[in-house]
Order: C-alpha cells, then structure tokens, then sequence
C-alpha cells in the first residue's frame, strides 16, 4: 500500500487490516492540531482502497491518547475566535469521519483513553481494552466541556450515565466502563493481540457490502442529526474557550494547582 507522508499517524496494511497508530508516545499520543490533520488524511486515504476491510486504530507506547496536548492547551488561549472555530470543526469532522466510515473501525486501548481520547475511542465501531486502562471526561475538571462526543455518548449509553461522565468527570476503569455499555470487551494484555485478531477474522468473514450497508444503516439513523450536532456543539466548544474559566483551569492544570473558578 502506498504510504502517506504523516508526522504523528502510522499507517500499514496487511492481510485486509489497516492498522492506524497514533505516534506520539513521549506526549501519550495527545491530540493536537497535526495529529488530527494527519488522522483525517489517513482516513481520507483508506476510504479509496478497496482491499482494507477492518481499521484497527492504536496508540504507541503504553497510551491510547491521554487527551489534549499541554502545548495545544496553552495556544488555544491566544487563537482568534475564529481559529478556534476551525479548530473545534476539525476535531468533529474527525469524530463523524471515525463514526460513519464505511468499514468497521476497532479501537485497541492500552493505558489511557481520556478526554478526546476518549472521544476517539467512542466513536469507534469497537472499543477492546486491556484490563488496565482507564476511560473518562475529565475536561470539566480543568475548566472545559466534552461538548462534541456528548451526542455520541448519549446514544450509545444512555443520559443517565453520560451525565454520569460529564459532569463528574471521574476516570473509571475498563470494567466500569464495560459495565457502562462504553467499551465492548475487557481482556488482559497478554490476550489482547488474540482477542483483536478474533474480531478481525469475523469480520472480514463476512460481505464486504453486507457490513458497507449495515455501516450506513447506523450513519442514515443519525448522520443528519450527527452533523448538526456536532457543528453547534464545535461552537460551544470554541465559545468556552474564552470564559474566565478555561483559562484558569487551563493555568491551574499546567501549574499543579487548584483551580479557583469564576462564579456563575
């Protein structure tokens, strides 16, 4: 398969399996503005090749994606409205891009899946996680709103749990978040490998068209009201940006500190 010139993602294929691997290890795959260009080329590219069956997306190291990068954080405050905007944009168009693909996409967690890591995994067709990882939103903690995948979430686990997540913003582990109906499967590490390569083999048993169409049955049920979603929910995300209180969180959690919020 031709290669793509990415700085954060690697791409291959074998077999009908393409695997996807946020390459960011040193930042614990961390979301940035790069690596959810370079995703969103990938899946761009995959889309037009035929052979690939299964998407399975990873990340280097011992981490999924641990959520924003700090560096990322700290720009954000001096972005225009409008940069904000567009960058709020490209993370849901990524989300929706994940979420309506026409062949199944399968997370493989290692580690932590939080925030918009958490988000990315969501949006998969499948979430296998090793025993040890950990799955949350804690963005509320540090001053922010998981706004995008809210309506992500609240279709695949109900309100009452999403509300659950995202107003507490507690970290839960791979069995709570199994319990919750997030994640399909828990294993350990050691049968993670075997347990990713099973679900790869029943899928690609199956009709290439059969699971293209049952794919766009899911998007035709929500894609409209998806797409809306996401694009008012990119504008509050972009919006809260700029209150008193993403800045002080985002301070207090680059500083180890506390955070002393603004009142309502």
């Amino acid at each position: 398969m031709k290669s793509l010139d990415l700085s954060s993602v690697l791409i291959s294929e074998k077999d009908g399996v393409a695997s996807l691997v946020l390459n960011r290890p040193d930042k614990k795959n961390a979301l940035n503005g790069q690596l959810v260009f370079d995703l969103k080329k990938a899946l761009k590219f995959l889309e037009t090749k035929s052979m690939v069956k299964v998407i399975v997306l990873s990340g280097a190291g011992n981490a999924f994606c641990s959520g924003a990068d700090l560096a990322y954080l700290q720009g954000l405050a001096s972005n225009s409205y409008e940069e904000n905007i567009s960058d709020s944009k490209s993370l849901s168009e990524l989300f929706l891009m994940i979420s309506h693909f026409p062949r199944p996409v399968i997370a493989k967690v290692i580690g932590p899946a939080l925030a918009g890591g958490c988000g990315l995994a969501s949006v998969c067709d499948f979430i296998i996680a090793e025993e040890g990882s950990i799955f949350g939103y804690p963005e509320v903690r540090v001053g922010f709103v998981a706004a995008m995948v809210s309506t992500f979430l609240i279709k695949q686990i109900g309100e009452r749990k999403a509300r659950e997540l995202l107003l507490t913003g507690k970290i839960i582990s791979a069995t709570e978040a199994q319990k919750m109906g997030l994640i399909n499967k828990v294993v350990s590490k050691e049968n993670l490998e075997n347990e990713i390569s099973a679900l790869v083999e029943n899928l690609k048993a199956n009709s290439p068209k059969a699971l293209q169409v049952t794919k766009e049955l899911f998007s035709s049920f929500r894609y409209l009201e998806n797409s809306q979603e996401v694009n008012r929910l990119a504008k509050i995300n972009a919006d809260f940006r700029t209150t008193k209180d993403f800045s002080e969180g985002v301070s207090a959690f680059l500083e180890k500190r506390k955070p002393k919020w603004t009142t309502i």
